[in-house]
């Protein structure tokens, strides 16, 4: 069931990543502000080794090596949107780790992060066996003592996007989906502004793995 979900997933990012910039896409951000913030906080980001989850078409990755990161490794679904990044980036390109799967059923190394982001892809997962997939490769790629950034819809926040349904969190509903072994560590609300001129409320949920 989750191969199936995964090819249909695949697919329409695929298009979606073949037929609009990026900077018109509804989560669009020139600088991911709040998520530098939480990992400048989490860790050393010169010298810990971070995964970006979803993050093809994200600015982050251009932020993070900006800043000093040497370990860096960026995983999203769709091959087109890491092409573009990719060619963005030029030469910097070959300083990261490219990985095009879908994060639930992705081959990653065990206890090998320091850190994991994720901005926007938790809360496209609407089934349990998706989330409970999610939540299991967290536990498996991240180290002892790891960090853990993931941010999603706030309550208030739409109810779809890209045309697909979403799930929506507070704080405590999104920790309370990876679990007693996440040590919330810091929660907080952010509005974002849309290419498009409207809002949208997101969650981040910053935890530590015990």
């Amino acid at each position: 069931m989750l191969r199936g979900a995964s090819l249909d997933s695949k697919l329409h990012w695929e298009k979606i990543y073949a037929t609009k910039a990026h900077e018109s896409l509804s989560w669009y951000r020139a600088h991911l502000e709040t998520s530098l913030a939480l990992i400048e906080r989490a860790t050393n980001i010169r010298t810990a080794s971070i995964i970006d989850i979803g993050g093809g078409e994200s600015t982050l990755v251009d932020d993070l090596l900006a800043r000093g990161c040497k370990n860096l490794t960026v995983l999203d679904l769709s091959e087109k949107a890491i092409e573009v990044t990719k060619s963005r980036l030029g030469h910097a390109a070959q300083n990261v780790t490219w990985i095009a799967a879908d994060v639930t059923t992705a081959k990653l190394s065990p206890c090998v992060y320091d850190l994991w982001h994720d901005r926007a892809v938790f809360h496209f997962l609407t089934t349990p066996e998706k989330r409970l997939a999610y939540v299991r490769q967290t536990m498996y790629a991240v180290k002892p003592g790891g960090h853990v950034i993931v941010s999603t819809f706030g309550p208030e926040g739409p109810v779809k996007c890209s045309g697909l349904d979403v799930m929506r969190y507070d704080a405590e509903e999104l920790h309370e989906e990876f679990g007693a072994k996440f040590r919330l560590i810091e929660s907080k609300k952010e509005l974002h502004e849309t290419p498009f001129g409207t809002t949208q409320q997101f969650l981040y949920c910053y935890c530590r793995v015990e």
